[in-house]
């Protein structure tokens, strides 16, 4: 059993952002949802998040976050508590702002920074085991790097054992150039924790109270002190600016493009697509170049997604087509339904199997039947439209009348004439046809011809 903390009360400044640092993106999630990923590997009692900067909105990506990986996983959530850091005065100060909820606290605590997204569940279950086998009071995870600036350097004895953590600022020549660094990421038994913070100091070039300075404290205190030196330098990789953020991305985004190929996507141009870390996509679909799958999207497979579409939490059944610049965000294509080009579909949209949304053609929160088409500039808002209905070009459904929303409801096997105007809340019965250019106030009955503005019945067919 463990718990886990996140320091994510930090602005970030050299981010050069109103936006606090934790919630900028990676791969399609806020960096701190990246680090609880890695947490969740623990299967922690507590997760307590140290918040400050935009307390609110980190709260709430965290709250998410956790949300999700239970959902995903059908796991048990951890307790969650948010502590609020009050004043910027560094890292030590950030985990003070949690004095009280430490109190109840008795499993070894893992404390990490809310700005390493690369890190890994194992890396975080190796330094826990090694904390308990060694039975440490404290244990520091460190890793090796040619390029250290920035970071805080360990400083050993003569026989290898820790002595201090140096920060840039404050370090000698001599110092910094150690190539042995500190990343933020210890395990603390938490009194021993508790007892040290009571001694920080903020006697350094920032003035501030470094966390750094703890293992210090509990080695002039007589506890144990353990270090984890790990081999992986590239999982304990801070953000600290734009470049370094495009970076990652980019190396991230290589990963999942070249795990999908391996499993039988074909990406003709890797260079110019771009896919979230969550999206699965199903073998033989083709993914044309410049396409961007975003959130949690599902794609079947044998799938066709051309040029210059952008997918947003779209579920996809099999043999799919979309074809060039379409928007999709929030929706359901079952199998063997085609969109575009041109088309935009938003709002829990439900396309039914083999149907047709054709160029310049926008679907709001409507559900389209199978075997239906909307082939040309159409708008489909708030509808329900049923099977083997074909829908003229330029029709539009007149959902709003300045205060609330209405439903168009049209039923199987009605033909909507080009420049229909279906003015809601209105019903279109079963086999009805509209002419050209016919504005419908009213229910249509079944199997009638409607024509004019207002729309009036003509004919019955049976």
């Amino acid at each position: 059993m463990t718990d886990v903390m996140i320091l994510a009360a930090g602005l970030g400044t050299r981010m050069k952002s109103r936006r606090a640092k934790v919630l900028h993106e990676l791969a399609g999630r806020p960096l701190i949802a990246h680090v609880i990923r890695a947490a969740f590997a623990l299967h922690p009692a507590s997760l307590i998040t140290i918040i400050g900067h935009q307390a609110d909105e980190v709260e709430r990506a965290a709250r998410q976050a956790v949300a999700q990986l239970v959902d995903d996983g059908n796991l048990t959530p951890p307790e969650l508590f948010f502590a609020v850091q009050t004043e910027q005065k560094g890292t030590g100060h950030a985990v003070m702002a949690a004095r009280e909820v430490l109190q109840s606290r008795t499993a070894p605590l893992i404390v990490t920074a809310g700005d390493v997204p690369m890190m890994q569940g194992a890396m975080l279950k190796r330094l826990l085991e090694t904390h308990n086998q060694e039975h440490n009071d404290a244990t520091v995870l460190t890793v090796k790097m040619d390029e250290p600036f920035g970071y805080g350097r360990i400083i050993r004895d003569a026989e290898g054992r820790y002595l201090r953590c140096v920060e840039q600022k404050d370090g000698t020549p001599e110092e910094l150039a150690v190539k042995e660094i500190n990343v933020s990421i210890y395990c603390f038994n938490p009194a021993s924790l508790l007892g040290a913070l009571a001694h920080l100091k903020a006697d350094n070039a920032q003035q501030e109270f470094y966390l750094t300075d703890v293992p210090e404290i509990l080695l002039r205190q007589g506890q144990r002190l353990g270090v984890f030196c790990y081999e992986h330098t590239e999982e304990v990789r801070g953000i600290n600016t734009r470049v370094e953020l495009a970076e990652l991305e980019r190396q991230l985004r290589d990963q999942k493009l070249r795990e999908l190929m391996l499993a039988g996507v074909t990406i003709v141009d890797p260079a110019t697509t771009y896919i979230h870390q969550d999206v699965v996509i199903g073998p033989d679909t083709i993914i044309h170049p410049q396409v961007i799958i975003e959130g949690a999207s599902r794609i079947g497979a044998g799938c066709v997604i051309h040029s210059w579409s952008r997918l947003t939490n779209v579920q996809m059944d099999d043999d799919v087509r979309v074809n060039n610049s379409c928007i999709i965000e929030n929706t359901t294509l079952h199998s063997g339904s085609s969109i575009g080009p041109f088309a935009r579909l938003r709002m829990n949209a439900e396309i039914g199997e083999n149907a047709v949304i054709g160029n310049f053609v926008e679907v709001k929160k409507s559900k389209i039947g199978k075997d239906t088409k909307a082939q040309h500039l159409t708008y489909l808002g708030d509808a329900t439209l049923g099977e083997k209905v074909n829908i003229g070009a330029g029709t539009i459904t007149c959902n709003f009348d300045g205060v609330r929303k209405h439903e168009t409801i049209i039923e199987d096997n009605v033909k909507i004439g080009s420049d229909t105007m279906l003015v809601a809340p209105v019903r279109v019965g079963k086999g009805s046809v509209t002419g050209a250019g016919t504005v419908v106030t009213k229910d249509v009955p079944p199997d009638s011809l409607v024509v004019g503005v207002p729309a009036v019945v003509k004919k019955k067919f049976r």
